[in-house]
């Protein structure tokens, strides 16, 4: 359709928008977490348990709080996109994991399932032109 040819002009703004959005929502979902303290990091770091990993979970939460929040504000800005991706996607494989121990269900994990699927494909997308690293 011609009114939507010249679209794909505009394929790093497009970038941008969905880095801003994404990055925005995942700084404000993640410091109420870092600001948390040790108890909630606690919570948080209980979930790496169906990974099998049982060890010091107050550090795995508050790395799923800098994880969040401080990737998010470096998914905005496109500094070590990539790297904060896979991060991100690693998160969100284990709130997956929590969700469905929890017998929440795939509606209920929905969300979670959705970023994994998000932040997978940016992986490999990068951030574009309009980013800190231009990469």
């Amino acid at each position: 359709m011609a009114l939507f040819s010249q679209l794909g002009n505009y394929k790093n703004f497009g970038l941008l928008v969905m880095r801003a959005g994404l990055g925005i929502m995942m700084f404000m979902h993640g410091l109420p977490k870092l600001t948390g303290g040790i108890p909630k990091w606690e919570a948080l770091g209980h979930d790496m348990s169906y990974l099998h990993i049982h060890f010091m979970p107050a550090f795995w939460g508050f790395m799923c709080a800098v994880t969040e929040c401080i990737g998010g504000l470096f998914c905005v800005l496109g500094l070590w996109f990539r790297f904060v991706c896979i991060l991100m996607f690693i998160n969100f494989v284990v709130a997956v994991l929590s969700h469905m121990a929890a017998g929440d269900g795939i509606m209920g994990a929905s969300h979670a399932i959705e970023l994994v699927f998000v932040f997978f494909g940016l992986t490999f997308v990068g951030a574009g032109t309009l980013s800190i690293d231009k990469s």
